[in-house]
């Protein structure tokens, strides 16, 4: 036990000499351990300053990073190689919360702002929008399913889809049960869709009919645990962020049993949560200011401080080898790269 903790405070001391990011451009990459499945190295990017980075999202092409630049109505696009941030514009009284990359390589986003979805075209930049009917829903986050629908959050309490794939796509939306909060939301690899809703404390499962959808409402352990953010590992399984109890959840949907971890420390809060491409889940901690991997088989927690004072991570992703937070507080996008 004394050596593995000598080991868990190397991992600290390793991150902490990572210092903050030349302005757009990368700061130097910090081995944190030595374990193949350890192998981890931190760096920060700078993006323009009051863009206020909010969701990320690998690119099609997997080299670049799309984010979503909230304070400014825009949508950025980083070249980790050379720092460099192209930005595209959205429109006037847009502000972007999530973006994901569709089937189709496009950049999807959730503009709540426009109270809208819009399409970016990943080769002309083009930027299409499907607004919502009604009232502002304060759009949230989006999922793509397996037949290449769009799913998506809004906090105001609904929930909705799109398909693209129709001659005349039309946004659809329904009322999410107990009203305000909904928000992460993920498909499984075999085709189903989960969204969490951090205001009324649940898990929902979509569940399609021959004449829409609906909600099935899935209750973790924890009364009024805040489920913040969900995803989905390659088995199905489900994880989620439990914002007001500062915990880690598992709903195991074959078995219709949940577990719960309480992330380290005295007051955790956890916002984001990922599963990367070996099912180790990812979370980051606003009241530490860290970034934190669970690995689900040893049940055990690895805290890796982040080198920016306040900086806010509220959504986590990545692609193979690399973990992708937005660093909202500071303008800086930050990865954890896992591959030795």
């Amino acid at each position: 036990m004394l050596r593995r903790w000598r080991l868990l405070s190397l991992v600290v001391i390793a991150l902490l000499v990572a210092g903050a990011s030349p302005a757009l451009g990368a700061s130097p990459a910090t081995p944190a351990e030595t374990a193949p499945k350890s192998c981890l190295a931190m760096r920060t990017y700078q993006v323009p300053a009051g863009e206020h980075p909010h969701d990320v999202a690998p690119a099609a092409d997997g080299k670049r990073v799309w984010y979503t630049a909230q304070a400014t109505g825009a949508l950025g696009l980083l070249d980790p190689a050379t720092g460099n941030v192209e930005t595209i514009p959205l429109g006037n009284s847009s502000s972007p919360h999530g973006v994901i990359v569709g089937p189709d390589g496009a950049a999807w986003v959730t503009d709540s702002g426009l109270n809208a979805i819009l399409r970016v075209d990943e080769e002309t930049r083009e930027v299409t929008a499907y607004p919502l009917p009604g009232d502002n829903a304060n759009l949230n986050t989006a999922a793509f399913d397996t037949e290449g629908v769009l799913w998506f959050t809004g906090q105001n309490g609904i929930v909705g889809r799109l398909d693209p794939r129709a001659e005349q796509p039309v946004v659809q939306v329904i009322e999410a049960p107990r009203g305000r909060g909904p928000y992460g939301i993920t498909g499984t690899p075999d085709g189903e869709v989960y969204f969490v809703s951090l205001a009324g404390s649940y898990l929902g499962h979509i569940k399609r009919s021959s004449d829409g959808f609906h909600v099935e409402e899935l209750d973790p352990p924890t009364a009024g645990q805040g489920a913040r953010r969900v995803w989905a590992d390659s088995a199905g399984v489900l994880w989620v962020s439990e914002w007001n109890a500062g915990q880690v959840a598992r709903f195991d949907p074959a078995r219709q049993a949940w577990k719960e971890w309480r992330l380290p420390g005295d007051t955790p809060q956890a916002y984001a949560v990922y599963v990367d491409d070996r099912d180790d889940v990812w979370l980051s901690d606003f009241a530490a200011n860290t970034l934190v991997r669970f690995d689900p088989t040893t049940e055990e927690f690895v805290s890796l401080p982040l080198p920016d004072e306040g900086a806010q991570v509220r959504q986590i992703h990545g692609r193979p080898g690399e973990v992708w937070g937005a660093e909202s507080g500071v303008d800086k996008l930050v990865v954890v790269r896992t591959s030795c």
